[in-house]
């Protein structure tokens, strides 16, 4: 997709904090950091979401999660972080380009709190 902020900046056409890049996919700060270390880890192919993904993509997905906590720990979560993909704008997902959210560093609230 063109237009996808996600996709331009893969491209190169908007600048970004790189943390990590190959030619399958990208990872870069997060603008609006919600936590001391916050990246996100995409595919530079174009996937609006996990709703679009098949079995097709899972050597992608397999090498993003494994790569997520590789990452982490080079940005100096040694002791443990966060991932979250938000799936659909149901799921929360603000930017529909696959990505995954790597957060920590500080305190970090729990996701859920239980009643």
């Amino acid at each position: 997709m063109g237009d996808c902020i996600f996709c331009r900046i893969a491209r190169g056409e908007i600048p970004c904090s790189k943390v990590y890049e190959d030619d399958e996919v990208l990872a870069f700060h997060d603008i609006n950091p919600v936590a001391p270390v916050h990246f996100m880890l995409v595919p530079k192919l174009h996937l609006a979401s996990l709703l679009d993904a098949g079995e097709e993509h899972a050597p992608l997905l397999g090498k993003m999660l494994l790569l997520a906590p590789k990452l982490a720990q080079e940005q100096g979560l040694e002791n443990g972080f966060r991932t979250v993909i938000n799936t659909g704008k149901g799921g929360g997902q603000e930017v529909l380009h696959l990505h995954i959210h790597i957060i920590g560093g500080g305190s970090i609230p729990p996701m859920v709190r239980r009643g």
